[in-house]
């Protein structure tokens, strides 16, 4: 069976993810993540966040994916125990030394390897594995032909691969670039995304500089596309893919609800023995993307930067959250702006509800007014809808 693994970088975030449809999500405790910007969990919220994942039946994996100074090290075995303790169902990691503390502290949790390890090749899944890790996430830079090769030589390694979410410019993440140019490590989840930034030429000796190609914005010549995978999960699966990940940790409520629920979608469709909707791929665009790229799965990538910007771009704007229906009016908690003759559409967990849209015919503000915008992040209005809808469907507005 076919696991959707999605992000959670907060409890907002974790809500969404498997009220969408993801059979497992992957978080950060306050220590030892690779997204330490993300808002990321304390302990006690940890302990929280893992009690409301499995009583819906799933299951988190807990990231500890850095690589390690000295200076981390010291109650490292401590923390892993405390994950254990809790419940987590599988940590992340990618370093030698924090796995050795993993055994240790906590000899019966399961183990991952991050992608960040870069296992490109069987041998160094079947050390891993020798080692004590249960499943390996693959190196983004993998061609489904090489991941065939890695499950036919190493098939006791369960096999996790990526499918949608922004790439890193480096081999498998590891990059210096941040560190050099900014002092903020991105093997310490701190990284400035320097990838992302307009680059120009300046001579040695002269103070003018040159955009590096003819182009008003500069070029961004190290911006990688986004990958996305919603039309070829068949060819991942049947390479020995059995954990189907979304990036995005830092990414919004709504990019982690839309996309897990695309690609939620596009696997029933997979295991039900159907064809790929091409629909899906028009459904990714409402979300967050620096246009996409099916990046090494076929060999070395085509077209695979995106030179002219590193803004990303959605054709659908988070209008409101439904917090309740009555067939009448629908409460919502207003997230972006509308107004009164935007036309919403629906997104929701159930299919049924997908793609439904209506007119605001009016809207009426926390304090009982019937008011033309609703101009204020998250003030409770009403509109009118006949539509059914239920709490935690979105409502979003075409830009």
């Amino acid at each position: 069976m076919i696991e959707l693994l999605s992000p959670a970088g907060n409890r907002e975030r974790l809500e969404y993810a498997l009220a969408y449809g993801a059979d497992a999500v992957y978080m950060a405790g306050s220590r030892f993540s690779l997204r330490a910007f993300a808002d990321n969990f304390e302990p006690d919220e940890l302990k929280s966040a893992l009690e409301l994942v499995h009583s819906k039946g799933k299951k988190a994996y807990i990231t500890v994916n850095i690589y390690a100074h000295n200076s981390d090290i010291d109650g490292m075995e401590d923390y892993f125990r405390f994950l254990y303790d809790i419940g987590a169902d599988a940590v992340l990691v990618s370093d030698l030394g924090v796995l050795e503390a993993a055994k240790k502290g906590a000899p019966e949790l399961p183990v991952h390897i991050s992608t960040q390890a870069n296992v490109t090749n069987y041998a160094a899944a079947r050390f891993f594995c020798n080692a004590g890790a249960e499943r390996i996430v693959l190196a983004r830079e993998l061609s489904i032909e090489e991941i065939a090769l890695i499950h036919q030589k190493v098939p006791q390694a369960e096999l996790e691969a990526f499918v949608h979410g922004a790439a890193c410019i480096s081999y498998s993440g590891r990059c210096l670039l941040s560190d050099y140019l900014t002092g903020r490590s991105a093997n310490q989840g701190k990284c400035a995304q320097p990838c992302r930034w307009g680059y120009e030429l300046v001579p040695q000796g002269r103070a003018d500089s040159f955009p590096i190609e003819q182009d008003e914005r500069g070029t961004y010549i190290l911006n990688s596309k986004d990958l996305c995978m919603i039309d070829h999960l068949g060819e991942l699966a049947d390479a020995g893919v059995t954990s189907f990940k979304i990036e995005g940790r830092m990414k919004t409520a709504y990019y982690t609800a839309a996309v897990t629920n695309a690609y939620r979608r596009a696997i029933d469709r997979l295991e039900a023995g159907l064809e790929p909707d091409p629909a899906l791929k028009e459904e990714l665009a409402k979300a967050a993307n620096r246009e996409f790229t099916t990046g090494f799965y076929f060999g070395p990538v085509q077209q695979g930067q995106r030179n002219e910007s590193s803004k990303c771009r959605q054709s659908h704007e988070f209008s409101a959250v439904v917090l309740s229906s009555n067939g009448e009016y629908l409460t919502l908690e207003q997230r972006n702006r509308f107004r009164v003759g935007d036309v919403l559409e629906v997104l929701s967990p159930e299919p049924s509800r997908c793609g439904r849209k209506f007119t605001v015919e009016s809207i009426i503000s926390s304090q009982g007014c019937s008011v033309q915008a609703a101009p204020n992040p998250q003030e409770r209005v009403k509109v009118p809808c006949t539509l059914r809808l239920e709490y935690m469907d979105i409502l979003r507005r075409k830009l």
